[in-house]
């Protein structure tokens, strides 16, 4: 009922519109700041180009924002106590009709006693935990210097997220139920070279058997560089960046990714295209949440596996679909309840993206002049519907939509400004050299350019005259680019982790 509501509030056009956001989802409610493990930073959905996977999808999480590299002794373990889920829409109702569920344990060795050193000699020789993740080298094989070990289980829903039917997904080598998690790339004297850890961290990718897929598919969850770049500092205080720069196209490099030094923990799976499909209907919508127990209570007295004891119903507190709609969207007020609600609820929502106020930021920043014409029917197409004939679902809600009808273009072929080439004058026309329907906003690659890409069209690219958007053929970006050469061509296609030392001294 709510969605048919959402869907009479707005006008829709008839050709691609952009979305009422810039990029990606670090820190975006108040909240949510106070519980960085479960703040979801960035979603990815789109047909794999891995050679030889052309009949899959992948789908990528990630979580933990602003991972500095050298954040031990207490490095960046997920919340036992937190659900972590990424949902797919089959059907176009704006609800989940496939969930995936990963669940987190985190025990020290030595039965949660950790690993001790004998400190002293003879009567006063005394066996003292010691306050380090490890003590030694860690390999795959040898566990034994690794004090704290992190596994995951992952199961699939059917229908509801709490009241569907719900399987394992297993092992394919074993049917095992429980994965293990590399260990964060604390440095070269613990995890070996870049290319040594990069190794051990593919051994943690599993072939996975999921229920009710013939095929199998494959899961990763783990510690990997950053994959989102923006001109952080100055984005946010007042796009605190010289016009000349920002509008000329020959500087979209200008600048090196303040966030390339980082990490973030990414929950990767890869599914059969044919396990998510429904019927004929090709394009999912996807979007990932983290939910805690309502109620938690201190542990007057905490010890590693019980700081605080939770109760209460699942609540969730982070949510992400469109890339950073909350961020820079969705008003202070209400930010903290977007996260918490549902995409078939979006009705709440609607005039943030039919009257976005960024435009007239921008335009009040730098005096170029914003779209004239309101409600902003260009927005909802991507943010709200999807586009007719690409990757519209039915739905009227925030989500990420991919048509999986559509095939992947190949790495070293991708545009990083993703499907925006394939426009010109407000007109869709697939002949352009630019073109390239398998970017966003169908589904997003980690090299598509978010921040360029959105910067342009919430200025009005996609409109057919001046008239209406006075400033659509400036070519704004950030001056900090985002490009598929950043990336892996294979799953999980993030790169491996900054170390937390190289063995020089840094």
């Amino acid at each position: 009922m709510r969605a048919r509501k959402l869907a009479a509030v707005v006008t829709v056009a008839a050709t691609l519109g952009a979305t009422g956001a810039l990029a990606s989802s670090h820190r975006e409610a108040p909240f949510i700041t106070q519980s960085p493990k479960v703040d979801g930073t960035d979603l990815y959905m789109f047909r794999s180009y891995e050679p030889g996977r052309a009949n899959f999808v992948t789908l990528i999480a990630d979580y933990i924002p602003f991972q500095e590299r050298y954040g031990g002794p207490n490095f960046f373990t997920m919340d036992p106590q937190a659900l972590y889920e990424i949902h797919i829409d089959n059907d176009g109702d704006a609800q989940e009709d496939i969930t995936f569920q990963f669940r987190f344990t985190n025990n020290l060795a030595n039965s949660n006693n950790g690993l001790a050193l004998t400190i002293g000699t003879g009567n006063q020789a005394k066996t003292v935990a010691v306050p380090l993740f490890n003590i030694g080298a860690i390999t795959t094989a040898n566990q034994a210097n690794l004090n704290v070990r992190e596994s995951f289980t992952l199961k699939v829903i059917r229908g509801n997220r709490r009241t569907g039917t719900v399987k394992d997904v297993t092992n394919a080598a074993d049917g095992s139920t429980t994965f293990r998690k590399p260990t964060d790339f604390i440095g070269t004297k613990s995890l070996g070279s870049p290319a040594t850890y990069e190794a051990y961290a593919r051994e943690h990718v599993y072939s996975v058997k999921i229920p009710g897929c013939a095929t199998q598919g494959k899961v990763f969850v783990g510690q990997r560089t950053e994959p989102f770049a923006v001109n952080l500092g100055p984005v946010f205080d007042l796009i605190n960046a010289p016009a000349a720069i920002i509008t000329d196209p020959t500087k979209r490099n200008a600048v090196p990714n303040p966030l390339a030094d980082n990490n973030i923990t990414t929950l990767a799976l890869e599914v059969p295209i044919a396990c998510l499909q429904a019927g004929t209907q090709t394009v999912i919508g996807g979007w990932t949440t983290a939910s805690v127990r309502q109620a938690r209570a201190l542990n007057p007295k905490p010890t590693f596996l019980k700081p605080s004891r939770e109760g209460g119903a699942w609540q969730q507190i982070s949510r992400l679909g469109m890339p950073l709609a909350n961020e820079v969207v969705i008003g202070l007020p209400d930010k903290d309840r977007f996260n918490a609600s549902q995409p078939k609820d979006d009705v709440q929502f609607a005039t943030y993206v039919t009257n976005p106020t960024l435009p007239a930021l921008i335009e009040t920043l730098f005096g170029t002049k914003a779209p004239t014409v309101f409600p902003r029917t260009d927005l909802v197409q991507v943010f709200l519907t999807g586009v007719p004939n690409v990757n519209a679902n039915g739905s009227t809600a925030e989500m990420q939509r991919l048509n999986m009808a559509l095939p992947a273009t190949p790495k070293a072929s991708q545009n990083n400004l993703g499907a925006l080439g394939c426009f010109l004058n407000g007109q869709l026309d697939t002949t352009l050299p630019s073109c390239d329907p398998a970017g966003f906003p169908n589904g997003r690659r980690p090299g598509d350019d978010i921040v360029d890409i959105e910067l342009r069209v919430l200025m009005g690219y996609l409109f057919a005259n001046d008239t209406q958007a006075p400033s659509r053929n400036i070519p704004f970006h950030d001056a900090v680019l985002q490009d598929a050469s950043q990336f892996d061509a294979v799953f999980p296609y993030l790169r491996t982790p900054n170390a937390g030392a190289n063995g020089d001294g840094t």
